[in-house]
């Protein structure tokens, strides 16, 4: 048929993104339903699916929009937002993210598509990057031990306070103390955490923390009207009592300020979005968090730590993986699963490429124009609260409304929330229009101030705004990869060089369970850069983010239709955030109820980690419900259970599909039960690809759902973070949604603390998610899930007769992820689901979920986005391993000398002139032809887990360490 014979709207082919996001065409599809045994995508959904909890209509999210569609009507909305120059500080600075960085690294899907580094072999890379960002932050802070990164510096005060409680030796105290001077946003994170766990928090002069029985104290260094003060003796004073001493810092002011370690903090804490990452309306932001070597085991989040592989070579990995909650469940020290790490690596690049001249460079100039500004106003007669400051002025004022007008007038946001004065913070983007602006707001137009004679006098005289005992004499940065790579040349190879470690989503499928890895169009990730969202400070004038508040309700909207609830907040920056805000809601919703002992939460076997130690979080007993053997919920143990427990149950936390891959039938009969004794349900979100446009947990009869934006809803892993887990929730629980104390949030409850730093969270990744539902539409959504569905069955089928699928639902159909069992195989043949795991590596696959939520298993998700060949490939590939696994267990290979023991193969095993293996280097490095056409080497092989633990080094080795070996 020739052109001529289509019609406009044919030619026009609205529904062209959808037909790029899904991975297979028709005929693939065909192909696929066939071998399954399905006629149409409908009749492989009336087959898997429980009628009982189909929706009854379609979604109502609209029709599909071209890429170009789409990015024009974003861009118009993004323009709504008026961008002024920002001085508001408290904790946000605008700053220039070097364009390397920008291009190659936020820009990049080699970056931001890899998944967390579970399997380090494939993850050298953006280990290595997470380790240079714990360098910076053992150096900057002058403490021995650093985390990969935290949410935000609210919620990482927040954990301080709970490592305080763990390792306090003034045990019998209830009681934590925040200093007056501490941002506001962090106070009321630190509030609502402290609600929580039943600790009472005592707010006041900092120097009044010695006159109370407390088991920790939070300080502010500088403080957030902008002091900067020698913390020493009242550290060391608050320490006497026994209490874990905690110091929120400023990442850019520790370049020049002596280090709180130094002063004797036992926690350094902050944000290190002013190390190059956008302001982004609040997020996402890594937090840094130092403490003591001998709190290691307290530490919350990830540590990345130094082992070594089979060849004795250095080799990275996540260390002491013990203290998380994907182990510890209830005992963990937090419930933190998703980091920050794609704005870590954007830090740490910062830090590499500037290297320690470059920063100081940057933070005196910063410090100078304050300095500049300080002796102007000064000189004109208006005072300053504080003598001794970084980059930040409180000045005082006779007409404030005046002073905030000029500035609107101008073009600046000033910090307007201090009586009697306003607050000015300077950062590296400041320039000398800047100084002329802010003196024009301060002083009026005929300031006559003169800043190159300010200058020169500030250079004769030098500048005691910082005392000398607090400028900074130990040595920052000293390590190798902060002193060489300054030239934009050597930037780019070593950002290249740690890319070509790292196996992300650009390379091949990532078949892990429960984790979604499907496209991340590059079509959604544009307008993450746009100065329109990025250079939006989070505490703006609400009047000047009218494109976010556009976006952010529009988007909001078609999440509700999907979900079914009834409203929803953004503030969660990570789904195990979504989850600790959810519960919050639950139990204030019972307290508002007069039931405030209800204190159980029931939990399935199967919940994934986070379940559990959420549910600690918010000082919730966990009561486990059973299991039976097809994966289900036992719900003769949940009635026994539910009964238990009846006028003290508090919630269910279950995931839907079940963390088994199955839609359980009884699905509904879980809520009855649950609902019949009081208590609410909480489903968790993770699995919220098998449902959209087919069910939701409304329809289904959950009260409350986080979710997985970084899943189903395309916002990329980044290697480990950034994350996104708003939640929904039904019309009873919306007055308890998280607000914020420098922001109102007109859709969440009145009177709410913040779980999140941000109003917000993480503002600047929502456009994803808008640009994929708004390029997707209604049809689209709902397809997605219904080829999510295929896939997965089509895997299984594939696998079934060579693999025990572990449980199948109705007709034996799996939901969009399937569960191989390992363990008959490991029995008879001595090979384990590690060794499967590794070998898929030499296959270029990253292996899929291990040991989750059944040990010796491995699940596996397709997604929607992989077309029939890549399955194709990956089947292969599994295929190829269980032959292998069959000589093993026949005896025609050694039980250790054997491609599956020895695996992953790198390029150095292959090269090595000893081979001395009982099989050729070709069945170890290209055991398929399909291997050959792409191959991806691992840099390093198999590590040793116990080895890194036993011996934990978290900082950077020297470059002599590599050379030795």
């Amino acid at each position: 048929m020739s052109h001529a014979n289509y019609s406009l709207s044919q030619l026009e082919q609205k529904q062209d993104f959808i037909r790029r996001h899904i991975g297979p065409g028709q005929d693939e599809m065909n192909a696929m339903l066939e071998a399954v045994g399905a006629t149409s995508l409908d009749d492989l959904i009336e087959q898997t699916v429980p009628q009982g909890i189909r929706l009854p209509e379609g979604l109502n999210i609209g029709e599909s929009q071209t890429e170009a569609d789409a990015l024009a009507y974003l861009k118009a909305v993004a323009e709504k937002n008026v961008i002024n120059r920002s001085f508001i500080g408290m904790g946000y600075s605008d700053t220039h993210t070097p364009n390397v960085i920008l291009r190659n690294v936020l820009e990049n899907p080699g970056w931001y598509t890899a998944y967390t580094p579970y399997q380090p072999e494939i993850a050298q890379g953006r280990l290595e990057a997470l380790l240079n960002f714990q360098q910076v932050t053992i150096d900057l802070t002058g403490l021995e031990l650093a985390s990969a990164s935290l949410l935000d510096e609210a919620t990482a005060a927040a954990e301080a306070m709970g490592l305080a409680k763990r390792v306090s030796k003034n045990k019998k105290a209830n009681a934590f103390f925040v200093a007056d001077d501490v941002h506001p946003q962090t106070l009321d994170v630190v509030k609502t955490r402290a609600e929580q766990f039943g600790f009472d928090i005592i707010t006041g002069k900092a120097d009044d923390a010695v006159n109370h029985d407390i088991f920790g104290a939070l300080l502010q260094y500088p403080g957030t009207t902008g002091e900067v003060r020698d913390l020493t003796d009242l550290i060391a004073a608050i320490k006497d009592t026994k209490a874990v001493v905690a110091v929120a810092a400023d990442i850019m002011s520790l370049v020049l300020l002596k280090s709180p370690g130094e002063m004797g903090a036992d926690v350094v804490l902050g944000s290190a979005q002013r190390f190059g990452v956008p302001m982004g309306y609040g997020g996402p932001h890594a937090a840094f968090f130092a403490t003591r070597d001998a709190y290691k085991r307290s530490l919350p989040g990830r540590i990345i730590g130094v082992s070594k592989d089979t060849r004795g070579r250095p080799a990275l990995r996540m260390a002491l993986q013990t203290r998380e909650q994907h182990i510890r469940r209830e005992k963990a020290n937090s419930n933190i699963c998703t980091a920050q790490v794609l704005l870590a690596n954007m830090a740490s690049f910062y830090a590499v490429y500037h290297g320690p001249q470059g920063l100081k460079t940057i933070a005196t100039r910063i410090h100078r124009m304050t300095d500049i500004l300080a002796a102007g106003v000064k000189g004109a007669g208006l005072a300053l609260a504080h003598e001794h400051y970084f980059d930040t002025l409180t000045v005082k004022v006779d007409d404030k409304a005046a002073v905030l007008k000029r500035a609107a007038d101008a073009g600046l946001n000033l910090r307007r929330d201090l009586d009697g004065a306003v607050g000015i913070s300077l950062d590296e983007t400041t320039n000398r229009d800047d100084l002329n602006s802010l003196f024009s707001v301060l002083l009026g137009d005929n300031h006559g101030v003169n800043i190159d004679a300010l200058d020169q006098q500030l250079v004769a005289s030098g500048t005691p705004s910082i005392p000398a005992e607090l400028n900074r004499t130990s040595d920052i940065l000293t390590h190798e990869v902060f002193n060489q790579y300054h030239s934009e040349t050597e930037m780019l190879r070593y950002i290249k060089s740690l890319e070509d470690k790292d196996l992300a989503l650009n390379h091949s499928m990532i078949s892990l369970g429960s984790c979604t890895m499907k496209l991340n169009a590059t079509a959604e990730m544009i307008p993450v850069t746009w100065p329109e969202f990025g250079k939006l400070h989070p505490f703006a004038p609400v009047e000047q983010a009218a494109g976010y508040q556009q976006m952010i309700g529009e988007l909001s909207d078609w999440l509700l239709n999907v979900t079914g609830y009834d409203a929803l907040s953004m503030q969660p920056n990570s789904g195990a955030q979504g989850e600790y805000a959810g519960l919050i809601a639950i139990k204030r919703y019972h307290e508002s109820r007069g039931e405030g002992h209800r204190d159980v939460c029931l939990i399935p076997s199967s919940a994934h980690g986070t379940n559990p130690a959420s549910a600690q979080m918010v000082s919730l007993n966990v009561v486990v419900v059973a299991c039976d053997k097809n994966g289900n919920v036992d719900l003769n143990d949940l009635r026994k259970k539910a009964e238990e427990v009846s006028d003290r149950l508090s919630c269910i936390m279950v995931t839907y599909p079940s963390t088994h891959g199955v839609y359980e039938e009884t699905i509904r009969e879980i809520c009855d039960i649950v609902h019949s004794h009081g208590g609410q349900v909480y489903l968790d979100g993770a699995n919220m690809n098998a449902q959209v446009g087919i069910t939701s947990p409304g329809h289904i009869g959950s009260d409350v759902s986080h979710l997985n934006l970084h899943k189903t809803f395309c916002i990329p892993h980044g290697g480990g973070g950034p994350g996104m887990g708003p939640i929904g929730v039904k019309s009873h629980l919306a007055p308890f949604l998280p607000n914020h104390a420098v922001v109102n949030v007109e859709t969440a409850g009145k009177d709410e603390g913040a779980v999140s730093a941000a109003p917000w969270g993480s503002a600047s990744i929502l456009p994803i998610s808008y640009m994929y539902i708004k390029m997707m539409g209604s049809e689209g959504l709902k397809k997605a899930t219904e080829v999510a569905i295929l896939n997965a069955n089509y895997v299984a089928k594939k696998l079934e007769g060579h693999f025990d699928v572990l449980y199948k639902g109705r007709n034996g159909r799996v939901a969009h992820e399937c569960i191989i069992d390992l363990r008959p195989l490991k029995e008879a043949s001595g090979v384990t689901e590690l060794d499967v795991a590794k070998r898929l590596n030499d296959y270029g696959f990253h292996a899929p979920t291990m040991s989750f939520p059944v040990a010796g298993t491995l699940m596996i998700e397709p997604t929607e986005s992989e077309s029939k060949a890549e399955l194709d490939r990956f089947c292969e590939a599994m295929i190829c391993i269980r032959e292998e696994m069959a000589k093993v267990e026949s005896g025609e290979w050694d039980a250790t000398d054997n491609p599956l023991h020895n695996a992953p193969h790198t390029l150095a095993d292959i090269c090595d002139a000893d081979w001395n293996r009982s099989y050729d280097r070709n069945t170890a490095a290209y055991p398929v032809e399909a291997v050959r056409r792409n191959k991806f080497w691992p840099s390093v092989n198999r590590i040793d887990d116990v080895y890194g633990d036993r011996n934990l080094i978290c900082s950077c080795p020297s470059i002599e360490t590599y050379m030795e070996e």
